[in-house]
C-alpha cells in the first residue's frame, strides 16, 4: 500500500466514519476499486485508522465526555450488545465484510428506509431527551444490525436513538460517544490479531510500516472532526433524505458494476 492509497483510505475513513454511509461498505469499496490487495497489513490498517477518528470525538465533546461516571455506565450498557454478539459471531461477521453483494444491497435498502425516518421519528426536544439505562441498551441493540456491512453503525445508533423519542441532534451525539469503546475495542482486538494471531509476524509489520498508519490516523481524526461539524449542523436542519438518496445511488451503481462484470470482490 503506497502513501496514495493510504490517505485515499484515511479520508474515506474520517469522512464516513461518523455520516450515515456506512464506513466499512466504503472502505471496501475503496479498496476494491484501488485494486488493493486485502493483505494482513491493509486489513489491520483499515481498523487502525478508526483511532484518529475515535479522537476526533473526544477532543470535539471533550467537555461532554469527561463528566460523570454515570456516562460512562451508559456507554458500557450501550456497548455490550455488540462486543458480545461480534465476539461470538466474528467469523460470520468476516465473511459478510468481503462480500460486496451485501454492502451493496444494505446501502440501498437503508437509503429508503432514511427516506422515510425524519416523518417516522419527528421527536421535539423535551425532558426525554435524558439518556436512561433502558434507552442505552436499547441502542446498543440496534447498534448489533450495524455488523452486517452496509448498515451503518451511524445510522443504526441515531435510528436508535430517534426510537426512543430522542431528537436527531442528541440520538446523533450519543451515537458519537459510542463509537468511541465500540472503534476502540474493534481496534484493539485487530491489533491483537495482528500480534499474536496471524502467520506472519505482526509486530514486524506494524514496525515497518508505522509511517503508513501514523499518517492514516492523523488524516483520519482531521477529516472526521470536519465531518462530525458539518453532519450535525446538516441533520438538525434538514433530516436524512439526502443521505437516504446518497446511499441508494451508490448501492445502485455497485450493483450495475457488478452485473456489468466488474470485479469488485476483495482480492485475497
Amino acid at each position: 500500500m503506497n502513501i496514495v492509497e493510504t490517505i485515499i483510505l484515511a479520508i474515506v475513513e474520517g469522512l464516513t466514519e461518523f455520516l450515515p454511509v456506512s464506513s466499512t461498505g466504503h472502505m471496501i469499496i475503496a479498496q476494491n476499486l484501488m485494486g488493493i490487495e486485502s493483505t494482513e497489513l491493509v486489513k489491520a490498517f483499515t481498523v487502525i485508522i478508526q483511532f484518529g477518528a475515535i479522537l476526533s470525538v473526544v477532543i470535539l465533546y471533550w467537555k461532554n465526555f469527561f463528566r460523570s461516571w454515570d456516562f460512562y455506565w451508559k456507554l458500557l450498557i450501550a456497548f455490550l450488545p455488540a462486543a458480545v454478539i461480534g465476539f461470538l459471531f466474528s467469523e460470520t461477521i468476516d465473511a459478510l465484510l468481503e462480500n460486496v453483494w451485501v454492502v451493496a444491497a444494505m446501502l440501498i435498502l437503508g437509503g429508503v428506509f432514511m427516506l422515510y425516518v425524519d416523518k417516522l421519528f419527528d421527536n421535539p426536544a423535551t425532558e426525554s431527551q435524558k439518556i436512561t439505562e433502558k434507552k442505552a441498551l436499547y441502542i446498543g441493540l440496534f447498534q448489533c444490525i450495524a455488523m452486517i456491512p452496509g448498515v451503518s453503525r451511524s445510522m443504526a445508533t441515531i435510528v436508535g436513538g430517534m426510537a426512543q423519542n430522542l431528537t436527531r441532534q442528541t440520538a446523533a451525539e450519543f451515537s458519537f460517544f459510542l463509537a468511541v469503546p465500540t472503534m476502540f475495542a474493534a481496534s484493539a482486538w485487530k491489533v491483537y490479531e495482528l500480534l499474536f494471531k496471524s502467520e506472519g509476524n505482526g509486530l514486524q509489520i506494524l514496525a515497518d510500516n508505522l509511517s503508513i498508519l501514523i499518517i492514516g490516523n492523523i488524516i483520519a481524526f482531521i477529516v472526521a472532526l470536519a465531518a462530525i461539524r458539518f453532519f450535525i449542523g446538516y441533520v438538525t436542519r434538514y433530516g436524512f433524505k439526502a443521505f437516504g438518496l446518497y446511499r441508494i445511488i451508490v448501492g445502485s451503481l455497485i450493483i450495475l458494476l457488478l452485473l456489468l462484470g466488474y470485479n469488485l470482490q476483495i482480492v485475497e
